[in-house]
C-alpha cells in the first residue's frame, strides 16, 4: 500500500500521520514514527480512526441549488453564476452598506483556503465581515494575551511541558481533548513535577493530581477571576512574586496590586467554593516553582469574562516571573487543527493576516497594492462577528452569508435564535458532509476533505506544518480555495485566481511578517515545520516567545481584574447550572466524529451528566431519559449519573443533533472578544 505523510485533524497539537491508501481508497492510518512528530510516534483514539470518514457515503459531491424548497444537484457552472448572481444583486441593491454581506472561514481548512476566504470578503464583499469559530473558542485568547504580552497564541511549546516543575492547568480537559499534550504532563509528574488542577468537574487530571499529591480544585463555573486574584493575593503578601522581573519588564503593577489586594484567600474560597488551604496550597505551589507552565482551554474562555479571565493567567505568570524561559509561560491549546492558523491568516473581523489592524490606512493600503484593488474601497471599520452576523441577519440587516466548512446551527449559542437568521438571509455553505446549517441552505457546495488537499495548518504550539493530498477530491468535490476563487471570477474579481496553494502561501509570505519565512520550499525540506514568528528564509522559527522577558509589546502590562458574575444564574425556576464541552471520542460539531464507525460505536448518543445527589432527589435513574431545559428552549437527552458534576452542576457534550446542547445555551457575549458564554447558564432537569 501506498502510505503519504500529513497532518491530524481532530485537535492543534499537530500529530504526524501516514494515510494508507489501497486502490484509490484512503483504508488506514498510522503514526509517524521515522522522524519528528509532535504525538511522539504515538496516536489518540480519534487520531488513529481519522480514516474513517473519508469515504463515508454521506460525502457531498455535486452542487446543490434550493429549487421549489428542495436542494438538487446542478453543475458547477450553474452553481456558480447562481450564487454570483445573487450576491451581487445584494450589493446592488444596498449600494454602500458593508454589512449587508458577510463570510464565515473555517478552522477546519488550510491556511491558504482562510487567507483566500477572508481576502475575499475584503476584495469582493468589500467588507470586514468575516469571522470563524475562534469568536466561538478562543477569541478571549488573541484579545486578552496580546493585551497583556502583545501576542495572542501560546507563548511555549508542547515539549516543554514535560520539564516543568509545577504545572498548573485550568479548563482544559487535557488528556481527553489533547491526549499526546497530555502525555508530556504525564512524564513531567514522574519526573516529580506538582500538578494543580482548576477545573468545576472532576475530570482525569484531577485524579492525577490527587494521586501526584498535587491539588484538586472545584471551583464554582464562572468564578476563576475570583480563584486567581484569591492566589495572586496570598503571592503578594508572603512575598513569593518575582520583584525583579515585574520591575525590569512588566507596568501597571501597583493598579494590578490594588485589585488583588481586595480578594483574600477567604473571599475568594466564599466565592468559588474552593477551600480557602486549597487556594493557598496552590498558591505556594506556584510562587515557589522555578518553571512553572499554565495551561488553559475553553473552560475560561468561554464566558462573558472570557477576556478577564486570560488577562488574570496573564498576570499570575508575570507575577511569578514564569515568562521567556523555557518550561513556563501561559499555554491555551486550540481544540481545532487550525484554528490559530485561521486567526493568524486574517479570517476575523478586525484584522487582516499576521494581526494588521483594518481600521489602520498604512495597512489597508498595503494590502490593495497586493490584492489590486483601489483602497478606497475597502472597508475601514472592524466587521461583524459570529453572533452579531446572526443578530443582524435576524434583524434583516445581512442579508447574505458565505459560509465554508462552519455548522453554526451546532456550535453557535441559541439555536432556535441562528436558525431565525440563517432562514432570513441568501445562505451558500460549502462543507464535506451534510450538516444542521446546508439543510438551511440556498446553495450547497461540496468540499475537498483535507485528505484531497494540499497547504498548511498552524498547531497550538504555532507550528506550521505541511498537509499533504492523498487522493484526488471525491465525486465532483472541489477544493476550498479553488470554489472561492471562482465565486469571485464570476464576480468580476481575478485576484483569487491560484493553481496550487504554493502560490497561496508565498503571497502570504509576502503580507504577513510573522509568516515571512515560512515559504512552501522551506516547508517541503524539512519534516519539523516552523513555529512563528519566523520573520525571514534564514529564521530558524521561534521555539518560545517573550524571550528574557522581552514582550511583543514592549513590557508585559499587569491588569487590574474585579471579579464579575456570569450573566445568567441559577434561580427557582431554572436552579442548575449547564456546563457545555467535549469528550474523547468525538470532535467538534460531530460532522467527522461521528461519521467514524469506530469513534461513534464508542458513544452513540449525547448524555447529560448528573450529580448522584441530584439524581436521588429527582428520582433519575442513570440511563434514563430526560428533558433539559433553559428559558432559549429543550433537549431530550440521556442521564449520566456521576460523581464527575457537583451537585447542582449538569454538563453536556455538544457534539449530538439530536440532542443540541446549544438549543440551551445563551448568546450572551465578552464585550471585547464577543465570545459566548457556553459555560454558564441556568437550567433545569424534568423527568420523562
Amino acid at each position: 500500500m501506498e502510505k503519504v505523510k500529513t497532518t491530524c485533524v481532530y485537535c492543534g497539537t499537530g500529530c504526524q500521520i501516514y494515510l494508507k491508501v489501497q486502490d484509490g481508497k484512503i483504508v488506514d492510518t498510522k503514526p509517524v514514527r521515522d522522524g519528528f512528530n509532535p504525538g511522539l510516534g504515538k496516536l489518540c483514539i480519534k487520531g488513529w480512526n481519522v480514516h474513517e470518514f473519508i469515504h463515508h457515503p454521506d460525502r457531498l459531491t455535486e452542487p446543490m441549488i434550493r429549487k421549489n424548497g428542495t436542494l438538487v444537484e446542478v453543475s458547477w457552472d450553474e452553481a456558480i453564476k447562481y450564487i454570483a448572481e445573487n450576491f451581487k444583486k445584494i450589493m446592488e441593491e444596498n449600494p454602500g452598506n458593508k454589512r449587508v454581506l458577510g463570510c464565515l472561514s473555517s478552522a477546519k481548512c488550510t491556511n491558504e483556503e482562510n487567507y483566500v476566504m477572508q481576502k475575499f470578503a475584503r476584495t469582493v464583499f468589500k467588507t470586514n465581515t468575516v469571522d470563524h469559530c475562534a469568536r466561538l473558542c478562543h477569541s478571549s485568547t488573541v484579545a486578552g494575551l496580546a493585551a497583556a504580552f502583545g501576542s495572542g497564541a501560546m507563548t511555549n511549546s508542547i515539549d516543554e511541558i514535560a520539564d516543568a516543575d509545577v504545572i498548573f492547568i485550568t479548563g482544559s480537559n487535557t488528556n481527553e481533548q489533547h491526549p499526546l499534550i497530555g502525555k508530556r504532563i504525564l512524564t513531567a509528574l514522574s519526573k516529580g513535577a506538582k500538578l494543580i488542577v482548576a477545573d468545576p468537574r472532576t475530570i482525569p487530571l484531577s485524579e492525577l493530581a490527587t494521586d501526584y499529591d498535587g491539588i484538586e480544585m472545584n471551583q464554582r463555573p464562572g468564578t476563576d477571576v475570583a480563584l486567581m486574584n484569591g492566589m495572586m493575593n496570598v503571592i503578594i503578601n508572603e512575598n513569593l512574586y518575582d520583584k525583579e522581573f515585574i520591575d525590569n519588564h512588566c507596568e501597571n503593577f501597583e493598579e494590578f496590586k490594588e485589585e488583588v489586594m481586595k480578594m483574600t484567600p477567604e473571599k475568594a474560597a466564599e466565592i468559588t467554593g474552593v477551600k480557602k488551604e486549597k487556594i493557598i496550597d496552590a498558591a505556594r505551589l506556584i510562587g515557589n516553582g522555578k518553571a512553572v507552565s499554565l495551561i488553559y482551554s475553553m473552560g475560561i474562555t468561554q464566558h462573558t469574562t472570557g477576556v478577564d479571565n486570560v488577562k488574570s493567567t496573564a498576570n499570575l505568570q508575570m507575577l511569578c516571573g514564569n515568562m521567556g524561559k523555557w518550561g513556563t509561560g501561559v499555554n491555551p491549546l486550540r481544540g481545532q487543527q487550525n484554528v490559530q492558523g485561521a486567526c493568524d491568516l486574517g479570517a476575523l473581523s478586525n484584522v487582516f493576516s499576521g494581526y494588521q489592524k483594518v481600521i489602520e490606512a498604512d495597512k489597508r493600503e498595503k494590502m490593495a497594492k497586493e490584492w489590486g484593488i483601489d483602497v478606497n474601497e475597502m472597508d475601514d471599520k472592524v466587521g461583524l462577528t459570529v453572533t452579531e452576523i446572526i443578530n443582524e441577519a435576524c434583524d434583516d440587516n445581512l442579508k447574505g452569508l458565505y459560509i465554508m466548512g462552519e455548522n453554526p446551527m451546532m456550535s453557535d449559542p441559541d439555536i432556535n435564535h441562528v436558525r431565525k437568521g440563517l432562514k432570513k438571509v441568501f445562505l451558500v455553505v460549502q462543507d464535506i458532509f451534510p450538516t444542521p446549517t446546508t439543510e438551511l441552505a440556498d446553495v450547497v457546495l461540496p468540499a475537498a476533505s483535507f485528505a484531497e488537499t494540499d497547504g498548511t495548518f498552524t498547531s497550538t504550539e504555532r507550528r506550521i506544518q505541511l498537509i499533504r493530498q492523498v487522493i484526488p477530491p471525491v465525486g465532483n468535490s472541489k477544493h476550498d480555495w479553488e470554489i472561492i476563487g471562482l465565486i469571485a471570477k464570476a464576480m468580476g474579481y481575478d485576484g483569487l485566481l491560484y493553481s496550487h496553494p504554493k502560490e497561496i502561501l508565498s503571497e502570504i509570505n509576502r503580507v504577513t511578517p510573522i509568516y515571512c519565512g515560512i515559504t512552501w520550499e522551506r516547508l517541503n525540506a524539512t519534516d519539523t515545520g516552523f513555529q512563528w514568528p519566523c520573520p525571514d528564509e534564514n529564521h530558524p522559527g521561534t521555539i518560545f516567545l517573550h524571550k528574557d522577558g522581552k514582550f511583543s509589546r514592549g513590557k508585559g502590562h499587569f491588569h487590574a481584574i474585579p471579579f464579575k458574575e456570569p450573566v445568567e444564574l441559577p434561580d427557582a425556576d431554572y436552579p442548575m447550572i449547564l456546563s457545555t464541552g467535549r469528550m474523547l471520542w468525538h470532535y467538534h460539531t460531530g460532522t467527522m466524529s461521528r461519521r467514524s464507525a469506530t469513534l461513534n460505536a464508542r458513544v452513540p448518543e449525547g448524555y447529560v451528566e448528573i450529580s448522584p445527589d441530584d439524581a436521588v432527589k429527582m428520582s433519575i435513574v442513570d440511563g434514563q431519559k430526560v428533558k433539559v431545559k433553559s428559558r432559549r428552549g429543550e433537549i431530550t437527552i440521556k442521564a449520566k449519573v456521576t460523581d464527575r458534576v457537583k451537585k447542582g452542576l449538569i454538563f453536556i457534550p455538544f457534539h449530538f443533533e439530536e440532542a443540541p446542547a446549544n438549543i440551551l445555551t445563551i448568546n450572551a457575549v465578552d464585550p471585547v472578544a464577543k465570545i459566548p458564554e457556553y459555560k454558564v447558564c441556568a437550567a433545569r432537569i424534568e423527568k420523562l
